[in-house]
């Protein structure tokens, strides 16, 4: 079961990836990006791996040591959690980078190496992406109707 949910965690959020990438003008891809319900598929199979060895998990993580660590993650059990933990965390930073830069107005073809690498590097694409949005100011707000002070 392991293996299976390991092949599953990347093949849930790829279609997200996609969206993001190859048709960010796509109107129905704002409207599904814009739910942060799109990581709960890896978040499932996050849980599915991690609530059985729940007692082995949390007390490596709550006092967690190099060794300790290393041991967690280096059987089957282990990598396929850590692996569905990066995709589920990977897929939301991503998104909340899209949306971001939107609001923005960030071209699609300056967002789409910045999501792949994202996607590959997480924390790596998140970087690129902070410094990137220096560069374009969010839109002004639109006030739709009256505005009441106290």
């Amino acid at each position: 079961m392991t293996a299976t949910l390991f092949s599953l965690t990347f093949a849930v959020a790829a279609p997200f990836w996609a969206l993001m990438i190859l048709l960010p003008r796509w109107s129905w891809t704002a409207r599904i990006i814009g739910s942060p319900l799109i990581v709960l598929p890896v978040v499932v199979i996050y849980a599915l791996l991690v609530l059985p060895a729940f007692g082995e998990v949390l007390p490596a993580v709550a006092s967690p040591t190099l060794a300790g660590v290393r041991d967690l993650l280096g059987t089957s059990d282990g990598a396929a959690a850590g692996w569905a933990h990066m995709i589920a965390f990977d897929l939301f930073v991503g998104r909340w980078a899209w949306l971001d830069s939107r609001d923005r107005g960030v071209p699609a073809l300056v967002m789409a190496p910045v999501l792949v690498l994202t996607i590959l590097l997480g924390p790596l694409g998140l970087a690129v992406y902070l410094a990137v949005r220096t560069r374009w100011r969010p839109a002004p707000a639109v006030v739709t109707g009256p505005q009441h002070l106290g």
